[in-house]
């Protein structure tokens, strides 16, 4: 078709009150194509532009939407989406916000030229009078682009669509909170006074805090207007809970993407960013920095190796000065993506404290769970006590091996997985927890940290209850968890109290004499005697 051609059937549809805009480009992604020739649809950008469309038309006044970096959000959101709209509606307002001006002028640039360049596939030219990068119109109409950084202004402008696109720049922007406050203010003091009725809202962002916009906004979200959707890297619902995945993916299938990441390449990435970083902003689900029911700050760390090479087994590990050494199993063995991880681990106490030595954290089958046990037990001989939870998979295991290997301990919780943490949490904010550093480690220690950090929200918890469980073990009286946590806490209470008559029991656990932090010191078995001895003179 001409562009003669063009201008007449553009002539003839405005007559009519309809841009033939709306029915040469039914999606966004229409249109990109038409623009680019080399624009991929992937199942995650086709559902984005299903929820654009919801927005356009009506369904939907709040969307967020939250997806790993890099894989055409952005392009979507902020370039097309916009012309796309001013394509079927040439009179809306648009505003874009982003961390900083200059990103959003970039956006509206991009708009700009694409229209200007373009001008018989939009029927529309722009404005001369009004047609900076920052801030533009459509000849004869009221609509156009506005952009602002998220600490400008939006003074006297009336705002039909906005859109905000990754209001945090990066980690150090994120894990401020003066920057965060200076975003929630853009929203409630600049953004969301120039709204009317209809105003449309999309927010879109990678994940780099919980207390970041998304974050606020949908914890505030009490009329429940928000429509969030998450496209995590990596599909890690679980189906046996109800769980789905937006894109209808398998559990641990990874996003086809934009730029023809392979799953080697998704492997690496998760691999060279962290973990924290993967489940923040791949997995759109960060964790609070300083945790939750056990904080990053809690957990110590050594630096010199406690192990050497077994003086009589090559493939073994010796540790000399410890008074006791356990392992801590935490089994799942499907062996599928979607299922939990088997988490092993080897710990060490001497006096009160503890040390992480080792850990195996996989997906294995029955079989592989089988081998990896038996693995572990030959790597560190020492250890006889062997914690296997007592219920769902731990039972067949305890079954299989416990005629084989010396020192299989069924644990049978009676309390939640909260509840178990919640009990051991003072041992770790007290100091007596040790992992090993990296530069010395034989597993990821900072994995553990993570999840324990996101923890009770994280998708994983394997390695929280076994950490749990060898805690409980090692440090507490099972069966007396939480006197002993009452005691702790009374005796920090009793710090504060008027000093007893000299002829208190300093070997009552009672007596506000004891220090809490010289009872921390002291070995466990004693502090269970003395509490015993303490119930029994009560009972009397």
């Amino acid at each position: 078709m001409s562009s003669n051609t063009d201008a007449l059937a553009l002539a003839a549809d405005r007559l009519e009150g309809r841009s033939s805009a709306a029915d040469r480009y039914p999606a966004p992604h229409d249109l990109a194509r038409e623009l680019d020739p080399r624009v991929i649809l992937t199942p995650a950008l086709s559902l984005l532009d299903q929820n654009l469309i919801d927005v356009a038309e009506g369904r939907c006044r709040r969307l967020i939407w939250t997806m790993p970096p890099q894989e055409g959000k952005s392009q979507r959101v902020s370039r097309t989406f916009p012309a796309w709209l001013l394509a079927r509606d040439p009179d809306l307002r648009i505003a874009i916000a982003s961390y900083e001006l200059g990103t959003a002028r970039r956006w509206g640039r991009a708009i700009r030229n694409d229209i200007a360049s373009n001008p018989e596939k939009f029927g529309m030219q722009i404005s001369r009078d009004t047609a900076s990068a920052q801030e533009w119109q459509i000849q004869d109409h009221a609509g156009g682009v506005y952009s602002v950084g998220v600490q400008g202004a939006l003074t006297g402008r009336p705002v039909d669509v906005l859109i905000i696109d990754d209001p945090i720049k990066d980690r150090a922007q994120a894990e401020s909170l003066v920057f965060r406050e200076r975003v929630w203010d853009f929203w409630t003091d600049t953004a969301r006074t120039r709204f009317g009725p209809d105003t449309r809202v999309i927010v879109v962002l990678t994940r780099w805090h919980e207390d970041d916009l998304a974050g606020r906004l949908l914890a505030q979200d009490v009329r429940r207007e928000w429509r969030h959707i998450n496209i995590p890297a990596q599909a890690d619902h679980k189906p046996e809970e109800g769980q789905t995945d937006p894109l209808g993916r398998a559990p641990g299938e990874f996003l086809t993407s934009t730029r023809g990441r392979t799953v080697t390449d998704w492997e690496d990435t998760r691999h060279d960013v962290g973990s924290r970083t993967w489940t923040s902003l791949y997995q759109g689900r960060p964790s609070p920095e300083s945790g939750d029911v056990w904080k990053r700050n809690w957990w110590r760390r050594y630096a010199v190796p406690l192990w050497s090479q077994h003086p009589d087994h090559p493939d073994a590990y010796r540790v000399e000065e410890v008074d006791q050494i356990v392992m801590s199993w935490d089994m799942t063995f499907k062996d599928t993506k979607s299922s939990d991880f088997v988490v092993g681990q080897v710990w060490a106490r001497k006096g009160a404290n503890v040390y992480l030595l080792d850990q195996v954290r996989k997906r294995l089958s029955f079989t592989d769970t089988v081998a990896a046990f038996q693995a572990m037990v030959k790597r560190w001989p020492q250890a006889t006590a062997k914690l296997v939870e007592d219920k769902a998979n731990g039972t067949a295991v305890i079954n299989t091996l416990k005629s084989k290997i010396p020192g299989i301990i069924a644990v049978t919780p009676t309390e939640s997985k909260y509840a178990r943490a919640n009990a051991v949490s003072p041992v770790i904010e007290a100091g007596n927890t040790f992992l090993p550093e990296s530069q010395i480690a034989l597993f990821d220690a900072d994995e553990l940290v993570d999840e324990a950090a996101a923890f009770p929200n994280a998708t994983h918890d394997d390695q929280v209850d076994a950490t749990s469980q060898a805690l409980a073990y090692l440090l507490l009286d099972q069966t007396g968890a939480h006197a002993w946590i009452n005691h702790y806490r009374a005796k920090v209470e009793a710090q504060a109290e008027p000093a007893p008559p000299a002829d208190t029991d300093p070997a009552d656990p009672a007596s506000p004499n004891l220090d809490p932090f010289d009872a921390m010191s002291e070995d466990p078995a004693v502090i269970r005697k003395r509490m015993r001895d303490a119930r029994h003179r009560d009972q009397q």
